[in-house]
């Protein structure tokens, strides 16, 4: 959960980049083309998710 409004601005701005990504590919009206565009945003949101904090790194 973000903890303050800039988070949220980044939550939002990177949520509606992707909705526009998805928009364009489905422009074409090709699903599989969709489909693989989505296994590719969640292979982003994961790799995001899943990095370790700088500030809970310690050595």
């Amino acid at each position: 959960m973000p903890n303050n409004e800039k988070e949220l601005n980044c939550y939002l701005l990177d949520q509606l980049e992707l909705i526009e990504r998805l928009e364009l590919v489905a422009q074409n009206g090709d699903n599989e083309a969709v489909l693989k565009q989505l296994m590719l945003e969640k292979k982003f949101v994961e790799r995001k998710l899943y990095q370790k904090s700088p500030l809970t790194d310690t050595p």
